[in-house]
């Protein structure tokens, strides 16, 4: 399978879904290997960095994209299979921004104390070892972490000629920040507007669930996917499967209705994996799923609501097609 790379100029990226010229026409089944900058633009180097100095507000969380995928038409399905993650540089910055985070006030949840201390941390990276370095600002450690390279952001252009913050995650996929959107995943988007106008990019070296801070090691990233079309079968919110569930994203505010969108889309998608009466799959995953939070920081809060395979019985979605991407996936690594 050939691949087509793209590396983008600062003038090609895309701060919105929706309302962005595509940079490139491609044709369902392409596999493409993109670079894409970290959530700050490269502005957060060194500890001394900080970003109310440093980051532009108006130029984070670049996008790689959109791509027209060819015959996407609304109610189509994209499937976005990723085969690998690498880091593109040997450091990734994290850091704890005035009023922005889960543990602070912000401009929601106003409160009358100042805000936490402008902070930044620089985690060095060791690609033999496949770690990454958590360096203590105030006190005296180091503790190396493993390397779980995935993406914050996924989406496609959002209906009704909406342009929307490369911030926000919604129906559209966007800025969920789940560590499922990793390598070996298929994420499946309902398309909104003709060629889907999909874009990836917010790499993260890691991130915990939650992304309590804020930012999670935030890195430029090469990610080669394969990208795959379904006419008609739109799902209404984004869903993901690897090898071992399946798995629905619900991202609103507050933070159970985003579990609630989560857990209506798996029933929805259960209804029609396993022919079950949605009363009897509202049972069923109340006795199976879980639920990671995504983050609780970005405009809208995301919850991934997941169900083990290994505990059902074996069917395929999408006609196999995540099996099928894989195994084409294979031909890449």
């Amino acid at each position: 399978m050939d691949v087509v790379e793209f590396t983008p100029s600062f003038e090609q990226y895309a701060f919105t879904f929706g309302g962005v010229a595509p940079v490139m026409r491609i044709k369902p089944g392409i596999a493409l290997r993109l670079w894409s900058d970290d959530a700050f633009c490269g502005a957060l180097r060194s500890v001394t960095d900080l970003s109310s100095e440093k980051v532009d507000l108006r130029h984070v969380n670049p996008q790689t994209g959109p791509f027209h995928v060819e015959g996407a038409e609304p109610g189509d399905t994209l499937a976005l299979h990723f085969v690998s993650m690498e880091p593109a540089r040997d450091w990734g910055a994290s850091a704890a921004i005035p009023f922005f985070g889960g543990m602070t006030s912000t401009d929601r949840t106003v409160t009358l104390q100042p805000p936490l201390p402008d902070t930044t941390w620089i985690y060095h990276l060791d690609s033999v070892a496949r770690t990454v370095a958590f360096e203590a600002r105030f006190s005296d450690h180091r503790i190396e972490l493993p390397l779980e390279p995935m993406l914050g952001t996924v989406g496609v252009a959002p209906a009704g000629r909406e342009v929307r913050s490369s911030l926000v995650p919604d129906r559209f996929g966007g800025n969920m920040d789940t560590p499922q959107m990793r390598a070996g995943t298929t994420c499946f988007l309902g398309v909104n507007v003709e060629g889907a106008l999909f874009s990836i990019g917010d790499g993260h070296y890691r991130q915990g669930e939650g992304e309590a801070c804020g930012t999670a090691v935030e890195g430029a990233m090469t990610t080669t996917l394969i990208v795959e079309l379904l006419k008609g079968g739109a799902p209404a919110w984004p869903r993901l499967e690897d090898d071992t569930h399946w798995m629905t994203v619900g991202s609103s505010r507050p933070l159970e209705d985003s579990w609630r969108i989560g857990q209506a889309e798996l029933i929805a998608w259960f209804v029609e994996l396993y022919g079950l009466h949605a009363m009897d799959a509202y049972q069923l995953l109340s006795q199976i799923s879980e639920t990671p939070i995504a983050n609780v920081v970005d405009a809208n809060y995301s919850v991934v609501v997941k169900a083990r395979k290994a505990l059902l019985p074996p069917v395929t979605a999408y006609e196999g097609l995540h099996a099928d991407l894989r195994r084409r996936a294979a031909t890449l690594l």
